[in-house]
This record gives structure tokens, C-alpha cells and sequence, in this order.
């Protein structure tokens, strides 16, 4: 299989060389100039059918203001070209044909919206949520209620994402998509990548793009599919950004403010931005679990143990680098991006114990203290290199991703009868847990447009991962501190992913639509327990196919049909065999011994007008990873793992509908309907359940005049199986205002979120012999203000997303 993987790897390197060196000047098509007393760079040309104005092609300026979109047939056309800070130019009509097969465009002069630059502000309202071929947008500053709130909460209001009691992502009922930055993967998964989104400000937020079905471009990783989280870069040339100061109150306070610049000359572009985070927040969390007779069924005891935690974080974001444009058509760019994050929880928890009648027998009292800290550096160099204006480039990308952590723990349990008398003598455990990983990646992107209105991409990617983390736990004895042989452990583990794809997709006529991919990984593992001497190896070599179909019959009607098949591996954290304590009764271990798990997914969409995007999706997942809960009656202790627990067989339907209802109202409704099922084996015993869950999105933005705006937004999801967790219906409401002031350039953003006090997350986990009830109530009732100033001088340029890494980043267990 390696053979196959370097062979295809060379193929695909063989193709790149023949195309390149195969680059011709059009000989049938448009090409011309595009200038405002000096060349437009970047502007977007479209070129459209003159009997409608629909849509047949777009091409981008370059650094000297020309274009060029080549053609595969005859007929009557005109160009429209759009620069952020200009009018839109329209051309006069011309013809296509054999005696006239070029036509060469009169430098199109543009007319800037306000002759005075310097003081010039663009502003342009994008809707809440654009759907497009591929993926679903959201454009996360159309919605007033997202102001002082997380990532994590911006995902969560988002069609067709769902997140969990523990702060883990579902993307239309499906665990385990992976989640990118900036198209970067965050090297986060699980409980860490929650701690991660809920510290991303969503005032650092410009879209969030939703890919169920994604192309063989993008890592194979991922059971549901992609969530790219595009952060806020500023397009235009001289000294711009912006700068936003907010603050929030729940039952604690939180803060958060943010800081945006870009400066560009004509050679090059610096850009960075700071963002710090400030927040305290309370946690109220109910257990209640029946322990049985293994003959009988009948209940022995009851455990109801109640744990209150007030977690204080704060969060320092930052990211700056520079592109270098080298000429017209080649681009060198740095990245360097990290964030501190220091946190501190104090918990207390109370366990009473009771008989089989209900009578109190015992009562344990365990009160914590978690210190951690989080740290991460990533570097990315980035290459770009435009061969010519049809869209044939070559990018290349290197990355160097480094995360560390410290935590230290200590706990204490202290034990008494029902009359309040201590029963036994007091146990305390310290836990100091560091931990590092590494990431190194390379891989390089080409894309190359051929005649007929088809277009290749192909490319490469490498990857090395090793993850060291060290768990240190000591008992307190005779005031003196002794090794805890049971819990200590030391694992290293690494990581070694190739891969190769090739993507082709080609306009077939003017209904019908396809595009072809294969991507090619293979993956080589090795796991040491270094404190118990077990290791482990795995070596596998997969291929990916995914294939699209597009039909339109009419300009209000469109169809698409789409397979993918997709990998998801074992989070770094969940293979590590190590121990988190949430009281004597209740912990947290990891499990080495993960295999991934491989889904096959198919989707049929059909769009009317636009507005009205109705999907019919089935997908089935073999060894589907999942966390479940288990428990050891001899010493009446629950511990949280994580396996491969069934196969999993699901079909959604879903609908999405933006609506304009007055000029001044407008309303995104959302619903989606999901059937899963789960069959498999856990905790010695086979399991089959299924269920059916239904989810809403609604969002209503009121535009009134003189700058207001408002929204009233809110969620609602049913009663859900996460694997074999019953989630109870769960929903919330917000309400927001927001202000334009001084000459458009400010914004006063105020937000209600989750006024009703609605918004908490129950549930039941009953199979076997596990019967347990949670309830968990969080600070989610908090009002928000934040203050925006935009200052921006000069016109327009595109920049590029830099970041080659894959998909590790998704998958590292750390924190923010």
C-alpha cells in the first residue's frame, strides 16, 4: 500500500509539472484592463449572458489590473466589474464567435464611491446565512446576538450544529466534524477544543462556513464533515483595522476586547491582531445513580451527589505575519499566531448516600482546586504563485504548531455518617499533569483550469504529531506525600500521516454539472505507555472518494447529489490512559487502544430561488468512537471513557428557508428531523437503541432607520441520543440592539442572551447496569455590550487564508 500511496503521490506531482509547463494565452474568451487612474488590482470581473444577465464566469485582477476569462462557447455577452470602494461598471454588449473569438475589453475605468479615499467607510450588509453549492455561510457580525459571545455559542446558534452537555460539536447529528481555523486545524478535540471555542471571542469572528460533504481538497478527517472558522482580516490598502471593547454580566462578570490593524505599501502587507478575554462563570451539576443487584435488578443504593464550580479563565489571543509580493504574480507570506490562557476551578461537591428506602446511610464532602494553563505558538510560512489570470496557481505551506499545559490538582474527601460523624480518616490527592505536543506539516495545493470549462486540482500533504503527557498523583499519608502507583502514568504517542488527492470538476452543459475526487492517506501510529512498558503500532492505508453531481433545470430550480466517504481518528487526549477526577465516585479515563472509525455519507439538496434549501442525507459509521458511561459495583465508582462502542446508521431531513417578509424584517428558519441508531457492544453487553430527534434554528433581523437594527433569535432541540445518552429538550431565546454612530464607522452592539433562563441540559443514561440522571445548569442568563470603531484608508485586496496543516489540530486535547 505504501508503493501505491508514493505512485499516486507521483502521479499527481507528474500531472502538476505537465501542466504548468502547458500554459497558452486564451484563444477564445474576454481579456482587458481594469483601472481608476492607476490599475485596480483584485476586482471582480464577471461575465454574463446578455439576454439575462445570468451568471457564466469570474475572474480577479491582478497586481497590474488585467484579466482574462477564457470561453468554450459562442454567444452575446457583457462584463460587470465590482472593487470594494467603487461603483459597479457595466460594459456595453459584445459578441463571441469564430470570426471574432477574443474580445478585448476597453480599460475599464471605475468611479470610487467618494472621490476623498482617506475618509472613505465601505459598509456592506450581508445576510445572516448565504447557502452555496458547496457549503452554507454564516456571517457571524449580521447577527446582533452574537455580540460577547464565544465561538463555541456562535456554532451552537448555527443551521444544523448541535453541541453537547461537555461542549462537543455535532454537525446535523453526526459527532466528530472537523472544526478549522482560518482553514488551520486547531489540533484540539473533545473537552479541550470546547475550552478553546468558548475562549474565541466572536469578536474575532468574520464566517463560519458549514461543509457536510467536503472535496477530496480537505482532509479526510472529520465523520460529519468540515467547520471552517474564518477570523477578521482587514482588505484594503493603507493603515486600517479596528478596535472593540465590550463587557458582560451573568451571575459573574466576563470581559472581552479585541484590537484589529493591517498596513500595506506596495510590496507589503503586515497584518495582526490581540484579543483578551475575561471570564467567571458558575456550573451546577446534579447526579443521581442507582446501583442494582447483579440477579435481581433491585436498587441497593442510591448515590445523589451535587457539585457547584466557579471556573475563572482569562485568555490572551494574538496573530501577526506579513505577505511579500515578490512580482505580479508571486506571493511569500509568515504567519505567527498563539494564545496564554490561564484558568482556575474551585469546586465543591457533595455526595449523600442513601439505602435502598431512600434513608441517608453516609455523605462525602470533596472540595477541589484545578490550576491549569494553557500555551501555544504556531508559525506558518506560505508560498503563492499565479501562472496567469484563467486561475492556474501553485501554494505551498509549511507549519510548526507547538501547545503545552500544566495542571494541578488537588482533592479532598472527607467522610461522615448521616448524623455528621467522620466515619473514616480524610483522603487527599494531588495530581500535576504536564503536558506537550508537537506539530510539523507541509503540503502543497495546485490548480490548473482546462478547456471546456473544467478545472484540476491536485496536490500533497505531510504530517508528523507526537504528543508527550506525563501524569504525576500522590496520596497524602503521615503528612508526607507518596507516589500513587494506581493513577501515575507517563504516555508518549506519535503520528505520521501522507497523503495525495486529485479533484476534477467540469461544467457538462448548461443543466448539468460534476465534480471527481480522490484523496489517498496513510497513516503510521505508535503508542508507549512508558510507565508500564505497553506499546502499540498501526499502519493503514485508506482512499477517500467523494463525487457531486449538480442539475439546474431552470434559474429557480437546483439539484445536487454527493458521496463522500470519511475517516475520523482517535482524539490525542482519548488515547491517553490517564485519570480526571471529579469526586472519589465520578472520573474521566482515556483509552489507548481507540481504532478509528470510517463513515460513508450521501446527500440530495434541492434549492428554489435561492431561499428554500430542503437536504435528504443517510450516512453509516462502523466503529463509531464515543464516549460512554460505565461503572464498578464492587467499589459503586462511575468513570467516563471513550470507545469504539457500535455502527451507527442515520437519516436526516432538513430545511432551511431565508425569508424576506417586509422590506425591514427578514427571517432564517432552520429545521432538521434525524433517525440514528446504535448497535453494538459495551461494558460486556450488546446494546440497540435508536431514536428520532428534531432541532429549529429561527432568526428574525429588523433593519429600522437611522442605523438601528435588531434581532430576535432562538433555538429548540428535542429529546436527542448521543450514543447511548438520553438528552432531554433543551431551548433558549435572545434578543438584541444594535447602533451605528459616528459617520457609520462605530457600532454599538447590545445583547439579552437567553433572557428566559431556559437554556440547561438534562438527561439519562439507563442500559445494563448503568442508571444514572444528570442535570447541569450553567451561567448562560448574562446581558452583553460591546463597543466596534472601524478606520480604514485606501482600496481593496484579497488576501489569502494562510495554513497547511491538516487535520491533528482537530484533534489534540488541550485547552484555551
Amino acid at each position: 500500500m505504501k508503493k501505491n500511496l508514493t505512485l499516486l503521490i507521483i502521479t499527481c506531482l507528474s500531472a502538476i509539472s505537465t501542466l504548468t509547463m502547458a500554459q497558452t494565452p486564451i484563444t477564445k474568451g474576454v481579456k482587458g484592463e481594469v483601472g481608476a487612474q492607476k490599475p485596480v488590482e483584485a476586482a471582480t470581473v464577471s461575465l454574463l449572458n446578455a439576454k439575462d444577465s445570468s451568471l457564466v464566469k469570474t475572474a480577479i485582477t491582478d497586481n497590474m489590473g488585467k484579466f482574462e476569462i477564457p470561453l468554450a462557447k459562442d454567444g452575446r455577452f457583457l462584463v460587470s466589474v465590482n472593487a470594494i470602494g467603487f461603483a459597479v461598471y457595466y460594459s456595453d454588449a459584445f459578441d463571441i464567435s469564430a470570426t471574432n473569438p477574443v474580445y478585448t475589453l476597453k480599460a475599464a475605468q471605475l468611479t470610487a464611491l467618494n472621490q476623498q479615499l482617506g475618509t472613505v467607510v465601505v459598509t456592506n450588509k450581508k445576510p445572516l446565512i448565504e447557502l452555496k453549492i458547496d457549503k452554507t455561510v454564516v456571517n457571524v457580525d449580521a447577527s446582533p446576538t452574537n455580540v460577547g459571545l464565544s465561538a463555541l455559542d456562535v456554532l451552537e446558534k448555527s443551521p444544523g450544529i448541535t453541541v453537547d452537555k461537555d461542549g462537543n460539536v455535532s454537525l446535523r447529528g453526526k459527532a466528530g466534524p472537523m472544526i478549522l481555523i482560518d482553514g488551520k486545524p486547531t489540533y484540539l478535540s473533545g473537552t479541550d477544543l470546547a475550552n478553546y471555542l468558548k475562549n474565541l471571542s466572536s469578536g474575532n469572528l468574520d464566517q463560519i462556513e458549514i461543509m457536510t460533504n467536503p472535496p477530496a481538497k480537505y482532509d479526510a478527517a472529520g465523520n460529519a464533515g468540515v467547520i471552517n472558522i474564518k477570523t477578521k482580516k482587514t482588505k484594503v490598502k493603507g493603515l486600517n483595522g479596528s478596535v472593540t471593547v465590550g463587557g458582560g454580566q451573568g451571575v459573574y462578570p466576563k470581559a472581552n476586547e479585541s484590537f484589529n490593524i493591517n498596513y500595506r505599501t506596495g510590496i507589503v502587507n503586515i497584518f495582526g491582531n490581540y484579543s483578551y478575554g475575561y471570564y467567571k462563570g458558575l456550573q451546577d451539576l446534579h447526579l443521581i445513580r442507582n446501583f442494582r443487584n447483579d440477579n435481581t435488578s433491585a436498587i441497593e443504593s442510591i448515590y445523589k451527589s451535587h457539585t457547584a464550580m466557579v471556573r475563572v479563565n482569562q485568555n490572551h489571543n494574538f496573530k501577526g505575519g506579513a505577505d511579500f509580493y515578490v512580482n505580479k504574480k508571486t506571493t511569500l507570506g509568515f504567519v505567527v499566531n498563539g494564545y496564554t490562557s490561564p484558568t482556575k476551578n474551585n469546586s465543591r461537591n457533595t455526595t449523600d448516600i442513601y439505602d435502598a428506602n431512600g434513608v441517608l446511610q453516609n455523605e462525602t464532602l470533596a472540595p477541589s482546586t484545578i490550576n491549569e494553563k494553557w500555551n501555544n505558538i504556531s508559525t506558518n510560512l506560505n508560498f503563492k504563485h499565479t501562472f496567469d489570470t484563467t486561475g492556474t496557481e501553485l501554494t505551498a505551506d509549511a507549519d510548526y504548531v507547538k501547545y503545552s499545559s500544566s495542571s494541578n490538582q488537588l482533592f479532598d474527601n472527607l467522610f461522615y455518617d448521616n448524623k455528621g460523624e467522620k466515619v473514616q480518616p480524610d483522603e487527599t490527592l494531588r495530581g500535576i499533569l504536564p503536558g506537550s505536543i508537537a506539530i510539523y506539516s507541509v503540503k502543497s495545493d495546485f490548480t490548473h483550469p482546462l478547456k471546456g470549462g473544467a478545472k484540476l486540482e491536485a496536490g500533497f500533504k505531510t504530517s508528523y504529531v507526537k504528543t508527550d503527557n506525563n501524569a504525576q498523583y500522590d496520596t497524602l499519608a503521615n503528612n508526607n506525600w507518596n507516589v500513587d502507583a494506581t493513577r501515575t502514568n507517563h504516555f508518549v504517542y506519535t503520528e505520521n500521516i501522507n497523503a495525495a488527492y486529485v479533484n476534477l470538476s467540469k461544467q457538462l452543459n448548461k443543466k448539468w454539472s460534476a465534480q471527481l475526487g480522490l484523496r489517498a492517506e496513510n497513516t503510521n501510529a505508535h503508542g508507549d505507555q512508558l510507565t508500564t512498558g505497553q506499546t502499540f503500532d498501526r499502519h493503514y492505508t485508506q482512499l477517500f472518494p467523494t463525487a457531486y453531481i449538480g442539475y439546474t433545470p431552470t434559474d429557480k430550480n437546483q439539484f445536487s447529489l454527493s458521496y463522500g466517504r470519511r475517516i475520523n481518528r482517535p482524539d490525542y487526549g482519548d488515547l491517553n490512559p490517564f485519570y480526571y477526577f471529579l469526586d472519589k465516585y465520578t472520573y474521566q479515563v482515556g483509552n489507548p487502544y481507540l481504532r478509528p472509525q470510517f463513515s460513508h455519507n450521501i446527500e440530495l439538496t434541492y434549492s428554489f430561488k435561492g431561499m428554500l434549501n430542503t437536504t435528504l442525507s443517510y450516512s453509516t459509521t462502523n466503529d463509531i468512537i464515543q464516549q460512554v458511561l460505565e461503572q464498578v459495583d464492587s467499589t459503586h465508582t462511575s468513570f467516563v471513557t471513550t470507545g469504539n462502542i457500535a455502527k451507527q446508521n442515520s437519516f436526516g431531513l432538513s430545511e432551511n428557508a431565508s425569508l424576506p417578509i417586509t422590506k425591514w424584517w427578514r427571517t432564517n428558519i432552520y429545521a432538521q428531523v434525524i433517525y440514528s441508531q446504535y448497535k453494538g457492544f459495551i461494558n460486556l453487553g450488546n446494546v440497540d437503541v435508536s431514536a428520532t430527534a428534531f432541532m429549529a434554528n429561527i432568526s428574525n433581523q429588523f433593519t429600522f432607520k437611522k442605523g438601528w437594527s435588531a434581532e430576535l433569535s432562538g433555538f429548540y432541540r428535542g429529546r436527542t441520543l448521543e450514543g447511548i445518552l438520553v438528552s432531554n429538550p433543551m431551548e433558549t431565546v435572545n434578543f438584541a440592539v444594535s447602533k451605528n454612530i459616528l459617520k457609520e464607522k462605530g457600532v454599538i452592539r447590545v445583547n439579552f442572551r437567553d433572557f428566559l433562563n431556559l437554556q440547561h441540559f438534562s438527561g439519562y443514561s439507563k442500559y445494563q447496569n448503568v442508571d444514572v440522571n444528570i442535570n447541569n445548569h450553567w451561567d448562560n442568563r448574562q446581558v452583553d455590550i460591546s463597543f466596534t470603531y472601524r478606520f480604514s484608508k485606501g482600496q481593496a485586496l484579497q488576501h489569502r487564508d494562510h495554513s497547511g496543516a491538516g487535520d491533528e489540530q482537530s484533534r489534540v486535547k488541550g485547552g484555551n
